[in-house]
């Protein structure tokens, strides 16, 4: 294993432009021609209907625990309890995103079923999420089309700790806003549909129960998208934290929570691998894994994040595809 000791480079003021093709397509062919059983891992994971609908109903139980609470332990358990399980089912909506619910057979029912998972969440977000995140596979820090990349602006403001801080706890705004800006899309018939249900489904969670529950779901999901050890995944997934290095992985126990979205390099060579089957695909090819850098921490990555100089908004590898644009 090799951990992450950072390069000292000093405040940026640019993105690192690059003009190379992302490493994963490359590597996933090789390791396919040396290890092609691996394809025996792609599919659907039979298990993650039953988890994700576990999650739900837990959520939906805890709305109507907390609608006598008072307001400080509203917020408290928001924050504690509901916002990592709202956290975990974003996870889940990823890996639901690469059809791995249901199979690429049942790509609609894999659809609904995100639309199912996202009812916690307390705002319509998966039809959005798999629209944009197929954008963030296939053209990796791509100019204009990875909105998973923060803006020129987002890069030039928040650049001090204060700042850093601050654009941590609004995260989930940005990431929001972010593809409006950087490259809106038409409003889909599906994204109409998860907003309908949702406000439905929370419309019903008020009359019965009232407001309590609906902040207990909606600010836990705020809040734990935003300043949380389980929000480190965000920055130590593409942050660039050793020069050249776009993807990190990271192997530790909130893999255990958060559908081993940590596996993240495992996950960008094969997309199609459901997250509980990607530590086997570390295991079958260690030797294209394990000598590359690697996080072991992401509360360790949120402190780097905040206090050191060199990484911020800007630490983002970006590469042009010009004939995309074209298209």
């Amino acid at each position: 294993m090799k951990s992450i000791e950072m390069d000292k480079t000093g405040e940026r003021g640019d993105f690192e432009w690059v003009y190379n093709d992302q490493p994963h397509t490359s590597r996933r062919k090789e390791i396919l021609a040396k290890y092609p059983e691996i394809k025996s891992l792609m599919g659907p994971d039979p298990q993650l209907k039953w988890v994700v609908t576990g999650m739900v109903l837990t959520q939906l139980l805890a709305c109507y625990m907390v609608h006598d609470l008072p307001w400080k332990w509203v917020l408290f358990w928001s924050y504690g309890f509901g916002g990592c399980i709202n956290h975990s089912l974003t996870l889940a909506i990823h890996d639901i995103s690469h059809n791995v619910a249901f199979g690429n057979k049942l790509a609609r029912l894999n659809r609904w079923f995100a639309i199912w998972a996202n009812l916690p969440i307390g705002l319509p977000y998966s039809a959005s999420f798999k629209k944009y995140h197929i954008d963030h596979h296939r053209y990796l820090g791509g100019d204009g089309l990875d909105v998973d990349i923060p803006t020129d602006a987002e890069g030039w403001f928040f650049c001090t700790p204060l700042r850093k801080v601050l654009w941590l706890f609004l995260q989930p705004l940005f990431y929001a806003l972010r593809p409006l800006v950087v490259n809106p899309k038409p409003v889909s018939r599906l994204e109409m549909m998860n907003a309908a249900v949702q406000f439905a489904v929370n419309f019903v969670i008020f009359y019965l129960w009232g407001l309590k529950p609906i902040v207990y779901l909606i600010a836990g999901s705020i809040l734990c998208m935003g300043l949380h050890p389980i929000s480190g995944h965000f920055i130590a997934e593409h942050y660039m934290f050793l020069k050249g290095h776009e993807t990190y992985s990271y192997y530790g126990p909130l893999n255990w929570i958060t559908f081993n979205v940590g596996y993240h390099m495992e996950h960008h060579d094969f997309p199609s691998i459901p997250g509980s089957k990607l530590p086997q695909v570390k295991k079958m090819a260690a030797e294209y894994y394990d000598s590359l850098p690697q996080h072991t921490s992401w509360i360790r990555v949120l402190w780097d994040f905040v206090f050191d100089d060199s990484i911020g908004p800007y630490t983002r590898i970006k590469r042009e595809y010009k004939l995309v644009k074209q298209e």
